[in-house]
């Protein structure tokens, strides 16, 4: 049956972002697939990364790892950015998982169950995952990769980018011959001075521009659409939604879409929400519910079955985002799994 929500996932935009990330940064482009792809279904993303050339995957949990392995095969690398937690080492390395080791009791845990290949993060200043520079192992047999990650990529004049750039290459001078990574999304807008040897971008993949605004040369990927279950009259005084969070100061015409804050419609949104339909952005009216939301079509031929578009090529991805005061991450991440995704 129909779902009346549906995100549409365009694999040949994802394709033509891949490719516009090679030829930007002039560097090997390892997708980063973590939370299932951004919430657009990593399996499918990934092996059409793997058609366009993309021979290295990065995921943040052991459990991703696992699923992409079984879907994708022996063939391609794939990173665990978690490292080893306690007792998933032996799960890892028969998998054939790579982790990213952080800090000392993970390189115990790695090499007890004899080692193999692996990467290090070095923290340059994000100050989550990684060693200080200071702390750092020597190299090791095994270690294949040496990474960073960015802080400030999305604000390409903030000097903690350089800072962190020149950090990291001093930190990955310790390790001759070892892949470097530092440049994420953003980082790969930098400059080629900070693609080293791979990147490793996430969300301009999937859609998201690497300032967290609309970039012309990232095409939209995902499409969030729901369709009309009702179009009502509202008379002026009357309110719309939960605590009469729209007051109507004169006669509107809504329409009640089958999409809410359980599909991914920031409840956030409040007065700023919008979405495009029948060739126009209209403004969301009142509070984002549950299972609908409520647009403003006064004046528009909209009728029941109709679909409106939360975000895709009409209502670009970072500007809704912005108008629930989030970021596009989160709003990809934060769709429904009673979402469908459609390829």
């Amino acid at each position: 049956m129909p779902s009346p929500a549906l995100l549409s996932v365009d694999l040949n935009a994802l394709a033509r972002n891949f490719h516009t990330l090679e030829a930007v940064t002039g560097a090997p482009v390892h997708p980063v697939v973590k939370a299932d792809a951004y919430g657009l279904g990593a399996e499918a993303c990934a092996t059409r990364l793997m058609t366009e050339g993309a021979r290295t995957f990065f995921v943040a949990r052991a459990d991703e790892g696992l699923a992409l392995r079984a879907a994708l095969g022996d063939a391609p690398v794939i990173y665990v950015l978690d490292g080893c937690h306690d007792g998933a080492a032996g799960v890892l390395k028969a998998a054939d998982l790579r982790p990213v080791l952080n800090q000392p009791r993970q390189m115990q845990a790695w090499s007890q169950v004899g080692g193999g290949a692996c990467g290090i993060q070095i923290d340059t200043g994000l100050n989550r995952l990684g060693f200080r520079p200071e702390d750092a192992p020597e190299p090791f047999e095994g270690l294949h990769l040496v990474m960073s990650h960015l802080a400030c990529a999305d604000e390409p004049d903030q000097p903690m980018n350089r800072r962190q750039r020149d950090a990291f290459t001093a930190a990955a001078a310790r390790y001759p011959g070892i892949t470097r990574s530092l440049a994420n999304s953003g980082g790969c807008f930098l400059g080629r001075d900070y693609s080293f040897d791979a990147v490793r971008p996430g969300v301009c993949l999937y859609g998201g521009g690497p300032q967290g605004r609309p970039d012309d040369r990232i095409a939209a990927v995902a499409t969030l659409t729901a369709e009309v279950l009702q179009v009502r009259d509202v008379r002026a005084e009357e309110s719309i939604g939960y605590s009469r969070g729209f007051v109507a100061d004169r006669p509107v015409r809504a329409a009640v879409v089958a999409a809410g804050y359980a599909d991914g419609v920031m409840r956030a949104y409040g007065q700023g929400g919008a979405a495009w339909v029948s060739g126009e952005i209209r403004p969301l009216l009142g509070r984002v519910s549950m299972d609908v939301c409520t647009l403003d079509i006064t004046g528009l031929d909209v009728a029941v079955g109709d679909r409106v578009e939360l975000f895709g090529a009409n209502r670009h991805l970072d500007e809704a985002a912005a108008a629930a005061g989030t970021i596009s991450y989160e709003l990809l991440t934060a769709i429904g799994d009673r979402v469908p995704r459609a390829y």
